[in-house]
């Protein structure tokens, strides 16, 4: 099986791909995350994704043999505007009372560069998630949880934040940070095919 590298030091990530890849490498990456304000959010997450992958294979270490970097990066998005970590507790209460009631879109760029010849394939996966009415009670409570703290958009959808959303439109995964339909496909133009890895998951 091809080395395969996970450029990222999110657990929820690194649980992610271990669902589909028997084996894989965590080297996180030290690409520059910043928002490009005049960029809309698909392209900004697309290019932190490709850059993330990029950093990796670039540090060295990786170009050697047969390898696959994957990068990826996640942004919650409502009427346009990125909604990143909270800074604090009023920006987390601020972003869930924005959320409440309405939908918002989860946009993740996702990336995957072969480390021998540099060969690259990068996009972008949208889902849209719809939150029901929350009071400032339930907000207050859920801010005390500590789970909104490290999260985009203030809430973490395979955790207690589950109980707010009424609906999901599109991939599932793609709302917890890397969207594992796209990625097998992806993987798959570098020559790994999931379903015939040698070892069971």
């Amino acid at each position: 099986m091809k080395r395969i590298i996970l450029a990222s030091a999110s657990p929820r990530r690194k649980e992610l791909l271990s669902r589909i890849c028997a084996s894989f490498e965590v080297i996180p990456s030290d690409a520059d995350e910043a928002f490009d304000p005049s960029a809309a959010c698909a392209e900004n997450v697309r290019n932190i994704a490709l850059a993330k992958a990029l950093a990796v294979v670039r540090a060295g270490g990786v170009a050697a043999g047969d390898c696959v970097v994957i990068g990826a990066d996640t942004v919650v998005s409502i009427d346009g505007e990125p909604l990143g970590k909270p800074r604090d507790a009023d920006d987390a209460a601020r972003m869930l009372a924005r959320l409440s009631g309405r939908a918002h879109t989860v946009f993740t760029g996702y990336a995957a560069v072969r480390g021998s010849d540099g060969k690259t394939e990068a996009g972008v996966e949208e889902t849209t998630v719809l939150f029901r009415e929350l009071s400032g009670g339930e907000i207050a409570e859920y801010i005390k949880t500590g789970e909104p703290m490290d999260k985009a958009g203030a809430y973490g959808v395979q955790g207690i934040g589950a109980i707010f959303i009424t609906r999901i439109e599109g991939d599932y995964s793609n709302v917890m940070g890397l969207p594992l339909c796209r990625m097998a496909l992806t993987l798959r133009k570098f020559g790994v095919d999931i379903l015939k890895q040698k070892e069971i998951l």
